[in-house]
């Protein structure tokens, strides 16, 4: 008897778990926030057992970790297709565009929960940096260099200058996250990004 569709089989099933968890913990971690939330609910909104729980994650912060590279993912797709929905050809344009896009994703619930309150907290500074710039990092070095590829952006090394947008923007959503009023931050922070944007621009 040919074993392999047997392992594919449990291969797909192991892969189905943890995207059922996964999804549980999106929805969960962002209503609730990471310390409500038990992992009786979480294997109850899944559907699974407590020890396929601990089968696909350590304890219930790596299924957190895994939770918060989902969402990541997600973001990036959905700035990458937004900025490439608007066809612009000027990179700044395009910076602000992105800028834009994520200081109105950042608000939602998976984000502003998940991501932003809870993420350096449970995860610690330098994983939650490291997932946050996973996804997004490689994206905004690649607008830069064609941005000094087509002279708007001053000749310089792409890396530092990544790291500082990054984390400016990182910075802003975290503002308007903590803010009393998000919908006055968030006014202030698409201002005070423009105008950031603005200075690496050559006429």
């Amino acid at each position: 008897m040919d074993p392999k569709p047997q392992r594919r089989r449990q291969v797909d099933r192991s892969a189905a778990t943890r995207a059922a968890l996964v999804a549980a913990g999106r929805q969960l971690f962002a209503q609730d926030g990471f310390t409500a939330v038990t992992t009786e609910a979480l294997v109850a909104a899944a559907g699974v057992s407590r020890g396929a729980l601990y089968h696909q994650f350590v304890d219930k912060a790596a299924l957190f970790s895994a939770v918060v590279e989902a969402v990541e993912a997600d973001v990036a797709a959905r700035i990458t297709a937004e900025v490439a929905a608007a066809g612009s050809t000027d990179p700044i344009e395009a910076l602000r565009l992105a800028a834009r896009a994520w200081l109105r994703i950042c608000v939602e619930a998976e984000v502003h929960r998940v991501v932003l309150l809870d993420g350096p907290s449970v995860l610690g500074w330098a994983q939650w940096r490291d997932l946050c710039q996973r996804h997004v990092f490689g994206l905004v070095r690649e607008v830069l260099a064609w941005g000094m590829d087509a002279g708007r952006i001053s000749r310089q090394p792409v890396g530092p200058l990544a790291h500082l947008l990054m984390g400016a923007s990182d910075e802003a959503a975290l503002y308007i996250a903590r803010a009393d009023d998000p919908g006055i931050a968030h006014t202030e922070m698409i201002i005070a990004l423009e105008h950031l944007l603005d200075g690496l621009a050559r006429d």
